[in-house]
């Protein structure tokens, strides 16, 4: 039933029939994180940083309603080019595309169903999605931490993004036995910085121990998916006051405007962007890369 729906690129089936390392990559980034043509040329180069690093890169979305898993050079500039106009797809949103044979850009949660659908285990990305300043109030909490609770697939980020409440992001996930582990370190990135001042559940010094974890967790039948953070590498970091500055002004300016829900994240990351001069994209640009590089190292561990 799974391959109505299902493409799975050539390159990408051969792989993962003869047991060779794949990441998996999403698509949210390229039609609403970026603009174009930063956007393509980012997702080629982060493809081409998983192939340097021995692995095969599938970027996943959703194209007139098929799932798509790894898409060609032709298929990612038309997504930059499209940009807003492809949806912005979550897991509630994935069978109303499906079904209505539209376009989707595929957020964390999203990435990771299709993934597993694919037989894909380590997907890289930016930095995966939390709980919302104020959720408390609002219940504003990212479908991508349920899907981290239920899904077999490791993410490598540069932890949560720092919009978010990273201490109540932390909470949620223990109460879901979702491990947080830190590559190098045992303080949780906060995307644009090495710094969060909150501490995760257990640092990993080489991407050998991390797949051990993994294959070690999945073996034991214990369900769900893995977050391992990635700190941004120190000369790309932004200045930890800088950026919370910049934070607490979009978050203000966002309630303001009472922008919530789906909205909230592009609103912020764009607002942060512009009160940076721009330096928030490239280091979000350096710290994806980095991540691609990790992702395909424990790919490939794994693989063995």
């Amino acid at each position: 039933m799974l391959e109505k729906y299902l493409s799975i690129n050539e390159d990408v089936k051969k792989a993962l029939e003869n047991n060779m390392p794949v990441v998996a990559l999403e698509s949210t980034i390229i039609s609403h994180g970026m603009p174009y043509p930063q956007n393509v040329e980012t997702a080629l180069l982060v493809e081409d940083e998983i192939r340097k690093n021995g692995a095969i890169p599938a970027t996943i979305a959703i194209i007139n309603g098929k799932l798509k898993v790894g898409l060609t050079k032709d298929e990612i500039e038309y997504l930059g080019k499209e940009g807003l106009n492809v949806i912005k797809t979550s897991r509630r949103d994935l069978p109303v595309i499906v079904a209505k044979k539209l376009n989707g850009a595929t957020t964390v949660a999203t990435t990771m169903i299709i993934a597993a659908m694919a037989g894909i285990k380590v997907f890289a990305t930016g930095g995966i999605g939390g709980v919302h300043r104020g959720a408390q109030e609002t219940f504003d909490i990212s479908a991508d931490l349920q899907e981290l609770a239920r899904t077999n697939v490791a993410v490598v980020c540069a932890g949560a993004k720092s919009i978010l409440d990273l201490g109540l992001t932390l909470e949620y996930l223990e109460t879901n036995g979702v491990p947080v582990l830190g590559y190098q370190t045992k303080e949780l990135p906060a995307f644009y910085t090495r710094k969060s001042g909150f501490n995760v559940d257990h640092r990993m010094d080489t991407p050998k121990e991390i797949a051990e974890t993994l294959d070690a967790k999945w073996n034991l039948n214990m369900n769900g998916g893995v977050v391992i953070t990635n700190p941004i590498p120190e000369k790309y970091a932004m200045d930890y006051d800088t950026i919370t500055n910049a934070i607490e002004e979009a978050l203000k300016e966002a309630e303001e405007k009472g922008i919530r829900g789906k909205e909230s994240t592009p609103f912020l990351l764009s607002k942060v962007k512009d009160i940076t001069k721009g330096a928030s994209l490239e280091s979000n640009i350096k710290l994806v890369l980095n991540n691609a590089k990790l992702g395909a190292q424990i790919a490939v561990e794994l693989s063995k």
